[in-house]
Protein backbone atom coordinates (compact mmCIF):
# COMPACT_ATOMS: atom_id res chain seq x y z
CA UNK A 1 0.00 0.00 0.00
CA UNK A 2 1.14 3.51 -1.24
CA UNK A 3 2.05 6.03 2.09
CA UNK A 4 1.52 9.32 -0.16
CA UNK A 5 -1.92 11.13 0.12
CA UNK A 6 -3.83 13.63 -1.85
CA UNK A 7 -5.21 16.44 1.17
CA UNK A 8 -6.66 19.75 0.59
CA UNK A 9 -10.10 21.88 0.40
CA UNK A 10 -12.91 20.79 -1.83
CA UNK A 11 -16.08 22.49 -1.99
CA UNK A 12 -19.48 19.80 -0.94
CA UNK A 13 -22.88 19.47 -1.39
CA UNK A 14 -24.59 20.00 2.04
CA UNK A 15 -27.43 20.12 3.50
CA UNK A 16 -30.13 21.30 1.20
CA UNK A 17 -27.46 21.67 -1.43
CA UNK A 18 -25.19 24.20 -0.24
CA UNK A 19 -21.60 24.41 -1.73
CA UNK A 20 -19.73 24.11 2.15
CA UNK A 21 -15.80 23.94 2.49
CA UNK A 22 -14.49 20.58 3.69
CA UNK A 23 -11.42 19.20 3.98
CA UNK A 24 -10.25 16.30 2.44
CA UNK A 25 -7.41 13.28 2.58
CA UNK A 26 -6.86 10.10 0.77
CA UNK A 27 -4.58 7.67 0.21
CA UNK A 28 -3.43 7.80 -3.51
CA UNK A 29 -3.63 3.71 -3.61
CA UNK A 30 -6.55 2.10 -5.78
CA UNK A 31 -7.15 -0.15 -3.68
CA UNK A 32 -11.27 0.07 -2.48
CA UNK A 33 -11.40 1.29 1.31
CA UNK A 34 -14.02 2.96 3.27
CA UNK A 35 -14.31 6.33 4.11
CA UNK A 36 -14.56 8.50 7.46
CA UNK A 37 -16.56 11.77 8.06
CA UNK A 38 -14.98 13.86 10.76
CA UNK A 39 -16.93 15.99 12.76
CA UNK A 40 -14.81 18.78 14.60
CA UNK A 41 -15.00 20.11 17.87
CA UNK A 42 -16.41 23.24 19.42
CA UNK A 43 -13.02 25.27 18.45
CA UNK A 44 -14.36 24.55 14.75
CA UNK A 45 -12.66 23.64 11.66
CA UNK A 46 -9.01 23.97 12.70
CA UNK A 47 -6.02 22.67 12.10
CA UNK A 48 -6.10 19.99 14.82
CA UNK A 49 -9.02 19.45 12.90
CA UNK A 50 -7.03 18.20 9.53
CA UNK A 51 -4.51 16.51 11.10
CA UNK A 52 -7.14 14.08 12.48
CA UNK A 53 -8.45 13.81 9.32
CA UNK A 54 -5.03 13.17 7.86
CA UNK A 55 -4.35 10.62 10.25
CA UNK A 56 -7.59 8.89 8.99
CA UNK A 57 -6.17 8.79 5.33
CA UNK A 58 -2.76 7.19 6.86
CA UNK A 59 -4.95 4.82 8.35
CA UNK A 60 -5.93 3.35 5.36
CA UNK A 61 -9.31 5.25 5.32
CA UNK A 62 -10.58 7.98 2.37
CA UNK A 63 -11.54 11.32 5.10
CA UNK A 64 -13.65 14.20 4.93
CA UNK A 65 -14.39 17.03 7.20
CA UNK A 66 -16.84 19.57 6.84
CA UNK A 67 -16.54 22.91 8.06
CA UNK A 68 -19.87 23.35 9.90
CA UNK A 69 -19.38 26.96 10.23
CA UNK A 70 -19.15 27.53 6.54
CA UNK A 71 -22.06 29.40 6.03
CA UNK A 72 -21.67 32.04 9.25
CA UNK A 73 -18.13 32.72 8.40
CA UNK A 74 -16.79 31.92 5.16
CA UNK A 75 -12.76 32.72 4.99
CA UNK A 76 -12.67 33.77 8.89
CA UNK A 77 -10.05 32.23 11.04
CA UNK A 78 -11.31 29.29 13.67
CA UNK A 79 -11.68 31.52 16.72
CA UNK A 80 -13.56 33.71 14.92
CA UNK A 81 -15.86 31.51 13.14
CA UNK A 82 -16.19 29.37 16.45
CA UNK A 83 -17.06 32.65 18.42
CA UNK A 84 -19.72 33.52 15.67
CA UNK A 85 -21.04 30.21 15.60
CA UNK A 86 -21.78 30.39 19.13
CA UNK A 87 -23.32 33.27 19.52
CA UNK A 88 -26.05 31.96 17.01
CA UNK A 89 -26.63 29.07 19.26
CA UNK A 90 -24.52 26.12 17.65
CA UNK A 91 -24.64 24.72 14.45
CA UNK A 92 -28.93 23.15 14.05
CA UNK A 93 -28.95 20.09 13.97
CA UNK A 94 -31.24 19.28 10.98
CA UNK A 95 -28.42 21.11 9.02
CA UNK A 96 -25.62 18.85 10.60
CA UNK A 97 -27.12 15.53 9.34
CA UNK A 98 -27.29 17.11 5.56
CA UNK A 99 -24.22 18.04 5.63
CA UNK A 100 -22.84 14.98 7.53
CA UNK A 101 -25.41 13.27 4.68
CA UNK A 102 -23.53 14.97 1.78
CA UNK A 103 -19.80 14.47 3.32
CA UNK A 104 -20.52 10.67 3.08
CA UNK A 105 -22.12 10.80 -0.27
CA UNK A 106 -18.89 12.21 -1.22
CA UNK A 107 -16.91 9.66 0.00
CA UNK A 108 -19.14 7.05 -1.60
CA UNK A 109 -18.62 8.99 -4.83
CA UNK A 110 -14.91 8.60 -4.97
CA UNK A 111 -14.09 6.25 -6.94
CA UNK A 112 -12.04 3.65 -4.83
CA UNK A 113 -14.59 4.10 -1.85
CA UNK A 114 -15.68 0.40 -0.78
CA UNK A 115 -19.17 2.03 -0.26
CA UNK A 116 -18.81 2.16 3.19
CA UNK A 117 -18.48 5.41 5.66
CA UNK A 118 -18.58 5.41 9.34
CA UNK A 119 -18.37 9.32 11.07
CA UNK A 120 -16.98 10.27 14.25
CA UNK A 121 -16.31 13.22 16.03
CA UNK A 122 -14.75 15.06 19.48
CA UNK A 123 -16.73 17.23 22.47
CA UNK A 124 -20.08 18.86 20.75
CA UNK A 125 -19.16 16.54 17.46
CA UNK A 126 -19.30 13.38 19.91
CA UNK A 127 -23.08 14.23 20.00
CA UNK A 128 -23.14 15.16 16.37
CA UNK A 129 -21.78 12.15 15.14
CA UNK A 130 -24.35 10.22 17.39
CA UNK A 131 -27.40 12.50 15.85
CA UNK A 132 -25.81 11.67 12.63
CA UNK A 133 -26.03 8.09 12.82
CA UNK A 134 -29.68 7.79 13.90
CA UNK A 135 -31.21 9.55 10.80
CA UNK A 136 -28.20 8.39 8.23
CA UNK A 137 -27.09 4.95 6.46
CA UNK A 138 -23.93 4.65 8.19
CA UNK A 139 -21.56 1.96 9.02
CA UNK A 140 -20.02 3.12 12.12
CA UNK A 141 -19.96 5.93 14.86
CA UNK A 142 -17.73 6.78 17.03
CA UNK A 143 -18.54 9.33 19.73
CA UNK A 144 -16.01 10.99 21.73
CA UNK A 145 -17.16 12.31 25.20
CA UNK A 146 -19.84 13.97 23.57
CA UNK A 147 -21.87 15.96 25.60
CA UNK A 148 -25.68 15.91 26.13
CA UNK A 149 -26.19 12.65 24.23
CA UNK A 150 -28.59 12.15 27.89
CA UNK A 151 -28.80 14.88 30.44
CA UNK A 152 -29.74 18.03 30.32
CA UNK A 153 -27.64 20.98 29.19
CA UNK A 154 -26.32 23.38 32.05
CA UNK A 155 -28.38 26.72 32.64
CA UNK A 156 -26.38 29.29 30.26
CA UNK A 157 -24.92 26.70 27.98
CA UNK A 158 -24.00 28.56 24.22
CA UNK A 159 -24.94 25.54 22.37
CA UNK A 160 -29.01 25.44 21.88
CA UNK A 161 -29.40 21.88 21.84
CA UNK A 162 -31.08 19.56 23.84
CA UNK A 163 -30.59 15.16 24.00
CA UNK A 164 -30.85 12.86 21.95
CA UNK A 165 -33.29 9.97 24.24
CA UNK A 166 -35.58 10.27 21.99
CA UNK A 167 -33.67 9.40 19.00
CA UNK A 168 -31.53 6.93 20.17
CA UNK A 169 -34.36 4.18 19.21
CA UNK A 170 -33.34 4.73 15.57
CA UNK A 171 -29.36 4.40 15.92
CA UNK A 172 -28.72 3.20 12.76
CA UNK A 173 -25.24 2.18 13.23
CA UNK A 174 -22.72 0.20 15.74
CA UNK A 175 -21.44 2.57 18.50
CA UNK A 176 -17.78 3.23 20.00
CA UNK A 177 -18.15 5.63 22.89
CA UNK A 178 -14.66 6.88 24.30
CA UNK A 179 -15.21 8.57 27.74
CA UNK A 180 -12.99 10.08 30.53
CA UNK A 181 -14.29 8.95 34.06
CA UNK A 182 -13.29 12.64 35.77
CA UNK A 183 -15.47 13.90 32.91
CA UNK A 184 -18.25 16.09 33.95
CA UNK A 185 -19.98 16.38 30.37
CA UNK A 186 -21.09 13.55 29.90
CA UNK A 187 -20.62 12.05 33.75
CA UNK A 188 -20.23 8.78 34.35
CA UNK A 189 -24.01 9.32 35.02
CA UNK A 190 -24.92 10.56 31.69
CA UNK A 191 -22.78 7.56 29.77
CA UNK A 192 -24.33 5.25 32.32
CA UNK A 193 -27.75 6.25 31.25
CA UNK A 194 -26.65 5.66 27.61
CA UNK A 195 -25.45 2.18 28.19
CA UNK A 196 -29.15 1.32 29.80
CA UNK A 197 -31.04 3.04 26.70
CA UNK A 198 -28.90 1.46 23.89
CA UNK A 199 -29.32 -2.33 25.52
CA UNK A 200 -32.70 -1.57 25.91
CA UNK A 201 -33.46 -1.09 22.42
CA UNK A 202 -31.21 -3.87 21.55
CA UNK A 203 -28.61 -1.55 19.48
CA UNK A 204 -24.61 -2.50 18.82
CA UNK A 205 -22.01 -0.77 20.92
CA UNK A 206 -19.09 -0.82 23.05
CA UNK A 207 -17.71 1.76 25.65
CA UNK A 208 -14.89 2.36 26.79
CA UNK A 209 -13.88 4.97 30.10
CA UNK A 210 -10.10 6.11 31.32
CA UNK A 211 -10.15 6.27 34.91
CA UNK A 212 -7.26 9.32 34.83
CA UNK A 213 -9.06 11.28 31.93
CA UNK A 214 -11.38 14.03 32.02
CA UNK A 215 -13.18 16.36 28.87
CA UNK A 216 -10.88 16.05 25.70
CA UNK A 217 -8.13 14.01 26.25
CA UNK A 218 -7.57 13.23 22.73
CA UNK A 219 -6.61 16.93 22.71
CA UNK A 220 -2.63 16.88 22.11
CA UNK A 221 -2.33 21.02 22.23
CA UNK A 222 -4.37 21.04 25.55
CA UNK A 223 -3.73 20.45 29.22
CA UNK A 224 -5.93 17.90 29.46
CA UNK A 225 -4.20 15.41 26.75
CA UNK A 226 -3.69 12.66 28.35
CA UNK A 227 -0.99 10.14 26.48
CA UNK A 228 -2.30 6.72 27.70
CA UNK A 229 -5.90 7.40 27.40
CA UNK A 230 -5.35 8.52 23.96
CA UNK A 231 -3.29 5.92 22.38
CA UNK A 232 -5.57 3.76 23.41
CA UNK A 233 -8.54 5.22 22.05
CA UNK A 234 -6.56 5.38 18.47
CA UNK A 235 -6.08 1.44 18.93
CA UNK A 236 -9.96 0.85 19.65
CA UNK A 237 -10.90 3.48 16.63
CA UNK A 238 -8.67 1.50 14.60
CA UNK A 239 -10.05 -1.85 15.50
CA UNK A 240 -13.68 -0.60 15.52
CA UNK A 241 -13.51 0.90 12.02
CA UNK A 242 -11.38 -2.18 10.73
CA UNK A 243 -13.92 -4.34 11.59
CA UNK A 244 -17.07 -2.11 9.73
CA UNK A 245 -15.32 -0.40 7.62
CA UNK A 246 -13.04 -2.09 5.86
CA UNK A 247 -14.47 -5.00 3.82
CA UNK A 248 -16.07 -4.36 -0.01
CA UNK A 249 -19.56 -4.35 -0.11
CA UNK A 250 -21.57 -7.62 -1.56
CA UNK A 251 -22.02 -5.66 -5.13
CA UNK A 252 -18.06 -5.04 -5.03
CA UNK A 253 -16.86 -6.72 -8.48
CA UNK A 254 -13.75 -7.41 -6.70
CA UNK A 255 -15.67 -8.57 -3.57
Amino acid sequence: MSDVMTAGTVMIAGDGGDEVEAYSARPESPERRGGVVVIHHMPGYDRQSKEITRRFAEMGYNAVCVNLYHREAPGAAPDDAAATARANGGVPDARLVGDVAGAAAYLRSLPNSNGKVGDIGYCPGGRQSVLAACHLDLDASVDCYGAFVTGTPPEGFPLQVGNLVDQLPDLNAPLLGLFGAEDSYPSPEAVAELEQILTANGKDFRFKTYPDAGHAFFAVDRPSYRVAAANDGWEQIAAFYGQYLSTATASDPEN
